[in-house]
């Protein structure tokens, strides 16, 4: 039972207290997802390569057609033998490291960790600007804190068209 001598606040008041605990336990919450995140919700990444020694990789667009990824290679990252590159499209980003003048490795630019999209390579180590894990070019667990490889494609060369699958 409540004293009827305690002074009970206005409901506007204790409205309005809600309300600011509210804002303030989303923005928290929020933050901290976002942080765990690299700095952006679905996979954002800060501005680049976060591991020093690294560098930020050519992009180059590609284009879908059924479930290939094509993309030219001449006058790219990937025109020469030890080349790299982001390769976007709609079907999604793939990391693509020309290994010989006919042959090339692809594995999804999708760190394993927390879906960030990896933006780095130091030789021929990719290096995921949001928490430093680093792949070999063949998709491999340098070092973490990922622990599982990266998905790898197929991928063919006619002519100077380079088609990725999956």
């Amino acid at each position: 039972m409540t004293d009827p001598t305690t002074p009970v606040p206005p409901v506007s008041s204790r409205r309005e207290f809600c309300t600011h605990a509210c804002h303030a336990a989303a923005a928290v919450a929020i933050g901290s997802v976002l942080q765990g995140c690299g700095g952006g919700g679905g996979g954002g990444n800060p501005s680049g390569p976060s591991v020093p020694g690294s560098t930020p990789l050519s992009v180059i667009n590609g284009s879908v057609s059924g479930s290939a990824i094509t993309v030219n290679v001449d006058g790219s990252a990937l025109a020469t033998v030890g080349g790299a590159a982001l390769v976007r499209s709609s079907a999604g980003d793939v990391l693509t490291y020309r290994t010989a003048q006919d042959a090339f490795s692809a594995v999804t630019a999708m760190c394993t960790h927390e879906a960030c999209t990896i933006t780095g390579i130091n030789g021929q180590t990719y290096v995921c600007p949001c928490h430093g894990s680093q792949f070999t070019i063949t998709g491999s667990v340098v070092s973490g804190p990922a622990t599982r490889a990266l998905r790898t494609y197929g991928t063919s060369l006619a002519g100077s068209t380079l088609t990725i699958t999956g």
